[in-house]
């Protein structure tokens, strides 16, 4: 078998769709949502986008750059995927050794990888010399069967009988479109209160615009926002793929609502859009100390689907 790393080309978008689909099969991708990210990447992030081919046939892919948005100097992220038939094989060895190379040139410090929990994958990781670090819990809820609460929001803490909580209208990221800001200011008091492992500053609003609003994958539509006497106070971000996949990006409430219930009021709201347009699962992923939120989902039903691992790994200087 002749094995080839090369810089991906627009023509490898299927085949590396196809190999993110294989290893992380309850994320939302598509081959327009692999060519957005290596096209509309910030020039300060260095990212990055390599395949590996075998024979003539995409068999993984590695994306990499670094955290150009970090408190702290010298971290990167590099994620490598391998398809199913062509694991044990090469391809994964040779796409994290050229991604640590271009990383390192870079003058990176840390190498930060997501990791399924799966005995291979974490061997993988650790010969390599990665050690584990946080965890997320990947979640999974059957659209065409789950029982969701009622949209009147009956039995929603803070709902009132027969209507919304008082002084609470929800709407959609649609009805935001001549002035996203509000969102965006949400967005960021909310992200800032995220578990993580990589401290990270608010991005520019031209930023966020182009990495989060013109996502390809962000459905305005099924994305609900709750607004309190005028200000966005909580929303849930949708995320679909045209397949009958639909990915929670966000749920988030603001500091001064939170209490009232309004995360599960947008995302009951938010899930319900979903089904109405013909989303069969819903997935959502939540960091492993993120209480709250696996609460929430919990509470909808939603079941275990997997779990990831994040791995680090320190470069020698």
């Amino acid at each position: 078998m002749t094995m080839t790393v090369r810089d991906f080309r627009a023509t490898d978008a299927e085949a590396v769709a196809a190999a993110w689909r294989s290893a992380f099969p309850f994320l939302v991708t598509t081959p327009r949502t692999v060519v957005w990210k290596s096209e509309r990447a910030p020039v300060e992030q260095h990212y990055r986008l390599l395949v590996a081919e075998a024979d003539g046939r995409v068999v993984g892919s590695s994306e990499m750059g670094v955290f150009h948005d970090s408190e702290e100097p010298g971290l990167a992220f590099a994620n490598t995927t391998v398809v199913a038939g062509a694991r044990g094989r090469g391809a994964g060895s040779a796409l994290v050794t050229a991604a640590e190379e271009y990383l390192s040139g870079l003058g990176t410090a840390k190498i930060f990888a997501w990791t399924l929990d799966e005995p291979s994958s974490v061997t993988f990781a650790e010969r390599r010399g990665y050690r584990r670090g946080r965890c997320s819990r990947v979640q999974r809820l059957d659209l065409t069967t789950a029982a969701l609460p009622p949209l009147s929001a009956d039995g929603l803490p803070g709902g009132l009988p027969g209507g919304l909580p008082a002084g609470v209208e929800l709407r959609t990221a649609a009805d935001f479109a001549d002035d996203p800001r509000p969102l965006y200011e949400a967005d960021v008091e909310c992200t800032a209160d995220e578990p993580g492992d990589v401290d990270v500053a608010a991005p520019p609003y031209a930023e966020w615009l182009t990495l989060n609003w013109e996502h390809p994958a962000l459905d305005h539509e099924l994305t609900s926002v709750a607004v309190v006497n005028g200000t966005v106070a909580a929303y849930s971000v949708a995320h679909t793929d045209g397949r009958g996949r639909y990915w929670s990006g966000m749920t988030g409430t603001r500091r001064a609502f939170r209490g009232r219930g309004l995360a599960k009021l947008t995302k009951n709201d938010s899930l319900h859009r979903a089904r109405s347009a013909g989303c069969r699962e819903a997935f959502t992923g939540n960091d492993g100390d993120n209480g709250p939120m696996l609460a929430v989902n919990k509470w909808f039903g939603y079941e275990p689907a997997a779990t990831e691992w994040r791995y680090v790994r320190e470069l020698s200087a």
